[in-house]
């Protein structure tokens, strides 16, 4: 009996939930939304989305050729501008751009989408340079162009949607990638309660591995490969050729569905034996990524029309059910459930 008291309240509770998100916003045809990163993958489809939506695009593209391609698959109501989020004079004049297009009627939406994943590799690969890189684009890029449209967001009363990762929930692998991400969800959060009596919503997009531009296997091994010979000569010693090769070969699986050989058969490892459950939480490292990113753009979408919109929004059946899950987990049990089959490094003890 209380069980299914149990079932009729959660489906109850649910039922609410779902009629609330499905209330839009009125009046979605004269509100101006900046979308950045939209030479390609999320930015693009979404700035597509949203025009085909009827509301009025701002996309901002890193180069010329990228806002030329997106010109021609929308309406003339969407208008593009070059913006480069790791220099402040282009953020300085994307905001001008900005303020002249909405006037006294504000930016309705911000989306942060603009990202760099590369370098990425294990951390004492790299030098200090190479945090930097991404750092700049992901997280000190995205606080300056949020910065620089608050006023016009606040006039508003309108929405940033700010698009993190799973990576800023658990981090698999070094490099300046998750770090910057975890920095996203920190200072998203601390938005989100400052602007709260403004009447701004703060939301964050984690998706999950999706098959863009960052996760290109044959760039992914070029890079692997440049950071291996920019390591120190100790640091190639220390961790040794077989440990590189078994770097490069779990790369290089990104795109496949089936398990490669683990250089575990060959090679002493560090990490503990396989296991059903721990091959279950390793997998989408070395699955095909998901090449539906309208999972990920109807989030953003959802975030700024919805009358009701989320605080987060999980993209990705792999986010929901396994990393965000696995966020919650201890984390000694985490770091075993995680742990790559790589070979162990020539000179661990």
């Amino acid at each position: 009996m209380w069980l299914l008291l149990l079932a009729v309240l959660a489906g109850l509770y649910l039922l609410r939930r779902w009629l609330r998100e499905q209330q839009q916003v009125p009046g979605l045809t004269d509100k101006f939304v900046l979308v950045t990163g939209c030479d390609s993958g999320f930015g693009q489809l979404l700035a597509q989305q949203l025009d085909a939506r009827g509301l009025r695009v701002l996309a901002a593209c890193l180069t010329e050729p990228g806002a030329a391609r997106l010109r021609a698959a929308a309406s003339p109501r969407l208008h593009t501008l070059l913006l480069d989020v790791t220099r402040s004079e282009s953020v300085a004049a994307a905001a001008t751009f900005v303020r002249e297009r909405v006037g006294d009627r504000g930016l309705w939406g911000l989306v942060n989408n603009a990202g760099l994943v590369h370098p990425v590799a294990p951390n004492e690969w790299l030098r200090k340079e190479d945090f930097a890189q991404v750092l700049d684009v992901n997280l000190l890029g995205l606080v300056d162009v949020t910065l620089a449209m608050l006023p016009l967001v606040r006039r508003a009363r309108g929405r940033i949607v700010n698009v993190a990762s799973i990576l800023g929930r658990i981090a698999f692998y070094g490099g300046g990638y998750c770090p910057s991400k975890y920095g996203v969800e920190a200072f998203s959060d601390s938005l989100r309660r400052e602007l709260q009596p403004f009447g701004v919503h703060v939301a964050i997009v984690e998706p999950g591995y999706f098959h863009t531009g960052m996760t290109d296997i044959s760039y992914n091994l070029k890079e692997l490969e440049r950071l291996w010979e920019q390591a120190r000569p100790d640091v190639r010693e220390s961790y040794g050729q077989p440990y590189y090769e078994s770097c490069k070969e779990r790369a290089a699986a990104g795109g496949q569905r089936t398990l490669p050989r683990s250089p575990c058969s060959s090679s002493p490892c560090s990490s503990s034996p396989s296991s059903p459950v721990r091959e279950f939480f390793a997998e989408s490292l070395r699955t095909r990524c998901s090449s539906n990113l309208a999972l990920v753009t109807g989030c953003m979408e959802h975030a700024l029309t919805a009358a009701h919109p989320r605080t987060r929004y999980s993209a990705g059946w792999d986010a929901r059910l396994r990393y965000i899950p696995l966020s919650y987990l201890p984390t000694a049990l985490a770091d075993r459930l995680l742990a790559p089959p790589l070979a162990r490094p020539a000179q661990a003890p």
